[in-house]
């Protein structure tokens, strides 16, 4: 058993966005095995609730407080300092003081960091080993939004994608290993970083397929004789907003004026402004929902429309455990290990999703049969545990020092 600090830019609890579920079931299975002092970010005054559950657990926390609107501002320090803006902004004294007096206190035998925000608060801990679960190329995902954005937003997507870099290459440098989620983001990142191509591994994400798994107890949530097409996820997150306004805009005049009956749900918390004005007669937005599982489950088909993707989607892991047919982008669903056209629909422009969505409803069986397939695969293939186990040798090296 280790004692094994773990720090993570936002509370991974509950797990109902995708970085929380990744971070939720790390934490799960370090849990497991040894005892783990928790530093985080709470910045969702609801998940306050959760805090309790956590403590019972671990054996100990300190949860910071992050109010994004501060944040942001203070994010801007980063232009007189030069650093990414990123670091500012996940930037907290006490928290930096809670980690420092752990690591005099208690015999810390590893660090678990979750995110390259977070590595600032361990730099100079040069005695325990250092494991970064990076999940994505972070700095690669702004890099990515910098096309999306009018200028001035697009030069300080540049600026961050570049000094991020920067950064996140002197951190896998110093780490004893870094993770990422796929072999694709592996593979970026050792272009990116050659120098640091031994220290990163894949560690992919996983579904529970116990709780997303079809069941009579998800009463269905659509009128009778519509046919639902849904897009799940968190609505305040950039990528998700462009993906269903994509959506909208594109893809459902063409569909509703084949089939009147067709309504595209819009499932997931915090909807931004622009999500909720595509409210209409055949859009619903619901925002936040007790449960997605009765959405998914009930759902004709789900799609996944992202243009601007880093790693694997766990919405798509997640329809596909529910035994749902999912039309998802090319780029979006080429991480997902999964037979194209069998187990998983891909598409790569507006008339594709078109094309495939009418024929997933004009053919029902077509489409169950796909959605079997795939749930077949996320059983065989997406276990948390298996994923998660790609850090226990550092960690027993961590004890054996």
């Amino acid at each position: 058993m280790a004692n094994v600090l773990y720090l993570v830019h936002r509370l991974p609890y509950p797990p109902n966005k995708g970085d929380k579920v990744r971070s939720f079931n790390l934490l799960r299975h370090l849990l497991r095995e040894h005892r783990v002092f928790l530093g985080a970010f709470i910045d969702d005054p609801k998940d306050s609730k959760y805090i309790r559950l956590l403590r019972a657990k671990c054996a100990e926390i300190y949860i910071a407080r992050l109010d994004p609107g501060w944040a942001k501002i203070r994010s801007l320090n980063g232009l007189i300092t030069g650093e990414p803006l990123t670091l500012p902004y996940y930037r907290d004294a006490s928290l930096q003081n809670w980690v420092d007096n752990i690591c005099r206190r208690e015999q810390i035998d590893a660090i678990v960091v979750f995110s390259s925000a977070m590595v600032q608060y361990v730099e100079n801990k040069k005695r325990q080993p250092l494991l970064i679960d990076f999940v994505d190329v972070d700095s690669a995902k702004w890099s990515q939004y910098a096309p999306q954005h009018r200028w001035p937003m697009s030069w300080i997507y540049h600026r961050e994608g570049r000094l991020l870099l920067d950064y996140e290459r002197r951190m896998a440098a110093r780490s004893t290993r870094s993770f990422l989620v796929t072999e694709a983001e592996v593979e970026l990142f050792r272009q990116l970083a050659p120098e640091c191509g031994v220290r990163v591994e894949a560690m992919c994400n996983g579904v529970d397929t116990h709780f997303f798994a079809p069941a009579a107890k998800h009463h269905s949530p659509y009128t009778s004789g519509e046919e639902a097409v849904v897009f799940t996820g968190a609505m305040d997150y950039w990528p998700n907003i462009d993906a269903v306004t994509w959506f909208v805009a594109e893809m459902l005049p063409t569909l509703c004026r084949e089939r009147p009956q067709l309504c595209f749900y819009i499932v997931g918390r915090n909807p931004a402004p622009e999500v909720t004005a595509l409210a209409a007669k055949n859009v619903i937005v619901t925002g936040t929902v007790d449960d997605v599982r009765p959405y998914l489950q009930h759902a004709d088909v789900v799609v996944a429309p992202l243009r601007v993707a880093r790693g694997i989607q766990n919405k798509i892991l997640e329809a596909m455990a529910m035994g749902r047919p999912v039309v998802a982008a090319a780029d979006c669903a080429a991480p997902v290990d999964a037979t194209p056209g069998k187990e998983l629909i891909t598409a790569g422009s507006a008339a594709q999703f078109i094309a495939a969505i009418n024929d997933l409803l004009d053919d029902p069986e077509a489409a169950a049969a796909i959605g079997k397939a795939a749930r077949q695969r996320v059983i065989e293939r997406y276990s948390w545990k298996a994923h998660m186990s790609r850090i226990d040798p550092y960690l027993a090296a961590a004890t054996s020092l």
